[in-house]
């Protein structure tokens, strides 16, 4: 057996691609638009997995944007979105910086949760040891659902 993807519902395809590609920094690796099935498939992966994604078509994010504008409920059912960055403060930071609450800061250095404009909950892991504990992360209170 093989992981292949995982596939998201999005209601705003821009907006989902602002935060998976722009805030992330997820490649976008292939796009599928289905005129008669009025829907566009749009698919991702972390730059560090291009390699074989090129060879494998694994392992990506299919973000599905159906053309009727409905929106998804019930994101928290799906789990969550994990990814392991370089520095896990540096990305908090950015996605506060783009408005993006964190609902689990990085306390310990070495995991955080958001959730994206769909309420997909994102995880972020430190790569290697964690990193020393630093404010403001330190004392960040957990909000919301992630």
């Amino acid at each position: 057996m093989k992981y292949l993807h995982t596939m998201v519902r999005v209601h705003d395809l821009d907006e989902s691609l602002a935060f998976y590609r722009d805030l992330l920094g997820l490649v976008e690796v292939d796009r599928h638009e289905d005129r008669d099935g009025e829907y566009t498939l749009v698919y991702l992966a972390a730059p560090e997995d291009l390699d074989v994604v090129e060879t494998e078509r694994a392992p990506i994010l299919e973000l599905t944007y159906n053309w009727d504008g409905e929106v998804y409920q019930g994101g928290r059912n799906f789990g969550h979105l994990a990814f392991a960055v370089d520095d896990v403060y540096e990305m908090c930071q950015k996605a506060m910086d783009a408005g993006i609450t964190i609902n689990v800061p990085p306390r310990d250095g070495h995991m955080a949760f958001f959730r994206s404009p769909d309420k997909i909950s994102i995880e972020l892991l430190q790569k290697g040891e964690p990193l020393p504990p630093a404010e403001p992360w330190k004392s960040m209170p957990t909000t919301g659902e992630w």
